[in-house]
């Protein structure tokens, strides 16, 4: 492990526990800059400097190399305040109005934080019966809320499976899911089936006064796992994600049913990539298996975390460290949905290319109505790639297909797609 990784994990430890770090040598500039670089990827920049600003090591150093992290928590912590803020009152006027979307993620995975609002959400998901969906979107159009796809027409909202919404002159921003996950996807449209009855077992918690309708906590549980196995399955995801995954465990860990959790993990090849996380959460983190409940059968599982643990430190929030291992998703992508298919994912870079229309119609809805214009988005996807690969530095074909080939030894080894 590189000396800024260790620094990073010792730092977040301490910031999941609301302590200090207890660094008493001093830190060069560089290792500073290195680890503020690295919390900003995993996007947890405030918890980080909130847990290093007070210790000796910071004491000694320059307080010009502290202070542009310090503007930015600052800056990040109010904007987080302000969203949530923001939030709350349009809840409750959804509920007021009769219509009552869980909330997934965001605001209840940040009320189990030390510090709520240092946890960044870049959005706050949503998800309504399909039924519920007309009603819901006209609500918000009142409420001020405009879709971000101005151009979509009535019949492709009603097709996909998420819609956004932003507030002109508001930092709000939500994601409208009829389903949690995008049905067309091969490699994970399918974990929907495990979320058929959330809204009948759903339950409410209140937070800042708000009463919150979400998913109970085995379905949040597994869901939070679910959420990080389809970004593993693109291009990989962060530390935060483990964390919101650990903290609910331990904060509610009495009231999941963790034999369920294990053979839905189980049934989608997500056991050992589960486990990984928890023996993560456990040797570096706050994991505590005896608050958690976490049961012997969990714990008799034999993994080993350290190539997770890595991938998901060099990957940053949702695989986006850099460009190369963003677009290295389309080859992990097609192998995974060759395997469920019982093939071999065959010339993943040829497919990463040229994917079916099925598996474009998320970002190109018109394909659902005119499959025929799929030489078009074809083009246009890889127009797109050599703007990036030009722009960056990060971005080069090589790299993909390199990031692509390792990641996909890595779901080989956790069990995801057989060797």
């Amino acid at each position: 492990m590189q000396h800024t990784q260790q620094l990073f994990l010792e730092a977040l430890k301490a910031a999941l526990k609301n302590e200090q770090v207890e660094w008493n040598n001093k830190l060069e500039a560089q290792e500073w800059m290195d680890l503020f670089r690295m919390a900003e990827v995993h996007q947890i920049l405030p918890m980080i400097y909130e847990a290093v600003y007070r210790s000796p090591a910071a004491g000694q150093a320059d307080p010009q190399i502290l202070a542009p992290a310090k503007a930015q928590m600052v800056r990040t912590v109010i904007m987080q305040t302000q969203k949530t803020g923001e939030f709350e009152p349009l809840y409750r006027y959804l509920r007021g109005e009769g219509i009552c979307p869980l909330v997934v993620k965001g605001i209840v995975c940040r009320n189990i934080y030390p510090n709520p609002d240092y946890r960044i959400s870049g959005d706050e998901d949503l998800l309504i019966r399909p039924e519920d969906f007309r009603k819901c979107h006209d609500l918000l159009r009142e409420y001020g809320m405009q879709t971000s796809e101005q151009d979509m027409d009535a019949e492709e909202l009603e097709s996909v499976y998420e819609v956004p919404y932003g507030k002109k002159g508001s930092l709000i921003y939500i994601e409208l899911h009829k389903s949690l996950f995008p049905p067309e996807s091969e490699a994970y449209g399918d974990l929907n089936r495990f979320f058929a009855n959330v809204h009948e077992d759903a339950i409410d918690i209140r937070i800042d006064g708000t009463d919150i309708r979400t998913m109970g906590y085995t379905d949040h549980l597994f869901y939070l796992i679910c959420h990080s196995f389809k970004h593993f399955l693109h291009s990989g995801f962060g530390i935060r994600q483990v964390c919101d995954i650990i903290l609910f465990a331990n904060e509610y860990g009495d009231a999941i049913d963790w034999e369920k959790i294990l053979r839905q993990c189980r049934e989608i090849h997500a056991d050992l990539f589960a486990a990984a996380l928890f023996a993560i959460g456990e040797k570096y983190l706050t994991f505590d298996p005896e608050k958690a409940h976490y049961p012997k059968v969990w714990q008799e599982i034999s993994v080993d975390e350290t190539d997770m643990l890595m991938d998901l430190l060099d990957s940053g929030i949702y695989g986006n460290a850099n460009m190369s291992r963003k677009h290295s998703s389309n080859m992990t992508l097609d192998a995974v949905a060759a395997d469920k298919n019982g093939k071999k994912a065959g010339n993943t870079v040829l497919k990463s290319l040229f994917p079916s229309a099925k598996k474009l119609e998320g970002r190109y809805p018109y394909l659902k109505k005119h499959p025929i214009l799929l030489p078009i988005a074809w083009t246009d996807r890889i127009l797109k790639y050599r703007k990036e690969t030009v722009a960056g530095g990060d971005n080069a074909a090589a790299d993909s297909v390199k990031i692509g080939n390792q990641r996909i030894e890595l779901m080989k080894k956790y069990g995801i797609i057989k060797k």
